[in-house]
């Protein structure tokens, strides 16, 4: 069976990198600030996830292809900001693809560990969407994950989801490729229909 865990790593590290830097010029910072917002943007998650796992060093210090990665994302997506008119869209498309990919990546770097599902979905979680969490810190807003709207939701449905399609015998590649589209699809649909929690407060 072929192994796809590499590209849905890098995906999800350009997905992120491109998101951060994004996320970086609407608030109009310089070229270095753009840099670093993509960086712990596309490795935040999983460097929380690996410290939890005690799994040192970090993925992303054991090779310097992530961080190569994330340098020509950023400055990719730099180069064409002054194609992008609006950044609201692009900002939203790759970070519910990154999403997508680091919750998968997140899961199954815990089963290799021999988790509990449950515990492999939390990690999954905190993989897609602790990086969001650092960028808005550092970018001075509340992290969407703590608003009204569905962000980390999106990522834990995604992960029961997985692990239901293998419950069902799909494929392994079948199934990440299945998670991954839902949860970016969700993620669309929540923006698109303004879905969100309820609230305990007025």
């Amino acid at each position: 069976m072929l192994e796809y865990s590499w590209f849905i790593d890098y995906a999800g590290t350009v997905s992120f990198a491109v998101s951060g830097s994004f996320a970086a010029m609407q608030r109009r910072l310089d070229p270095f600030g753009v840099l670093i917002i993509a960086f712990v943007t596309a490795v935040g998650g999983g460097t929380i996830r690996d410290i939890l796992l005690g799994n040192t060093p970090v993925t992303w210090m054991r090779t310097t292809t992530t961080p190569l990665v994330i340098l020509v994302a950023a400055l990719v997506s730099m180069f064409l900001r002054r194609g992008t008119e609006r950044l609201q869209k692009p900002l939203l498309l790759f970070d519910s693809l990154g999403l997508g990919f680091f919750t998968l990546v997140g899961i199954e770097q815990a089963s290799r560990y021999g988790l509990h599902p449950g515990i492999c979905v939390a990690l999954g979680t905190i993989t897609g969407c602790f990086g969001g969490v650092i960028r808005d810190i550092l970018l001075n807003d509340i992290p969407i994950v703590f608003r009204q709207e569905i962000y980390a939701t999106a990522s834990i449905l995604g992960g029961i989801l997985y692990y239901l399609f293998l419950e069902f015998s799909l494929t392994v590649p079948l199934a990440k490729l299945l998670t991954i589209g839902f949860i970016f699809v969700f993620r669309l649909l929540v923006v698109r229909y303004r879905w969100a929690l309820p609230r305990f407060y007025e």
